[in-house]
């Protein structure tokens, strides 16, 4: 009377087992004892990558993996330089990989990579990848503002500027220059152009070298010509893809000639300290830039420049907007001339390469 169900039971079991392996599958077995199932994606860098539902992508030593076999086949490269496409099985305590050419023995650790079909030896891959940041490519960025107002008083200002960068991993190159002027109420407030010229390079971990050089005028300064050139070493704070903080020292040599003849030029050597902070957040860009340069002759003759933006992206991703505050101060200018000059600006900015 039993039997009927009893029968009925065992069905039920055996397709609810049926059910829940899969039909095709590759296997990956442990010195622990783990039959870990999935897909065999690739072997490289000593480990195996497998592909799983229920725990997503695992990478598993493969110093601690035993067996391992797959239900398609894979292109395997041995460490002798021998490769070849087959399924690959357990076999005696190694594998045994068969395809259209026969049959090759060989144990787990004599694999040094595995990928799938119609794909790339990952070593290849990752040699194309190291090699392809190490290209040198340019990129630029053009910024245009101008602010006007006429009536009761009139204004005009306008500010532009150019960079050229070429960058790598291990260097970067950069070209600069801008002008900016201003005239309110028929009176210049604002006469100032500089261009320069700053190389890094990362020569151990988070350490650099940088050399840079920067000259220009500030006829409101009454600096008819000043020159900036330094050298040094870099340090990175902390480097990320998408966030940086770098701090500089060094020494430098500051000239300023000007206009007014009762004021001495400045000729002397100095010291260069510098720093830069670049965080790229979800849709927005912030900014930081700060350099100080005081005179041996004289610490209380120093230049101080400040630059802080926040760049927001337009609807084309090459254009942007930045808003921004910079700060310029020489604590000695010449006769009659403020020390610090405040600038907050709105621009928009083009990028490409």
């Amino acid at each position: 009377m039993h039997l009927p169900r009893i029968s009925v039971a065992f069905s039920l079991i055996a397709l609810a087992t049926l059910v829940a392996v899969p039909a095709s599958a590759d296997l990956v077995a442990t010195k622990g004892g783990a039959r870990l199932v999935g897909k065999v994606t690739k072997i490289t860098g000593g480990l195996v990558y497998l592909s799983t539902d229920y725990a997503g992508d695992l990478a598993i030593k493969q110093s601690e993996v035993t067996a391992l076999t797959t239900d398609a086949p894979v292109v395997v490269r041995l460490a002798a330089g021998t490769t070849l496409q087959g399924t690959v099985a357990a076999a005696g305590g190694g594998l045994t990989i068969t395809g259209a050419g026969g049959q090759q023995v060989a144990q787990v650790g004599e694999v040094a990579a595995t990928w799938l079909p119609g794909g790339e030896d990952p070593q290849v891959a990752a040699m194309k990848q190291a090699l392809a940041a190490q290209q040198r490519h340019w990129a630029y960025e053009a910024t245009m503002d101008v602010t006007g107002k006429r009536g009761n008083t009139s204004q005009l200002g306008t500010a532009a500027s150019f960079r050229a960068t070429l960058k790598t991993a291990q260097d970067a190159l950069q070209f600069y220059t801008g002008y900016d002027r201003e005239v309110a109420a028929g009176k210049k407030s604002a006469d100032q152009f500089k261009a320069g010229i700053d190389y890094a390079n990362n020569f151990s971990g988070k350490y650099s070298w940088y050399a840079r050089n920067e000259g220009g005028f500030d006829r409101i300064k009454d600096i008819n010509l000043y020159n900036t050139a330094a050298a040094g070493l870099g340090y990175d704070f902390f480097k990320e893809p998408k966030h940086v903080a770098t701090g500089r020292a060094g020494l430098s040599f500051r000239y300023e000639g000007y206009g007014n003849p009762t004021q001495a030029d400045l000729q002397s050597m100095g010291l260069d300290v510098g720093f830069s902070h670049e965080w790229e957040l979800a849709t927005a860009k912030l900014v930081n830039r700060l350099s100080y340069v005081p005179a041996f002759e004289d610490f209380g003759n120093f230049h101080f420049t400040h630059e802080t933006f926040y760049e927001l992206p337009l609807a084309n991703p090459s254009w942007k907007l930045r808003l921004g505050v910079n700060n310029d101060y020489n604590s000695k200018p010449g006769p009659g001339v403020e020390s610090l000059d405040t600038g907050y600006f709105t621009r928009l900015v083009l990028n490409w390469k």
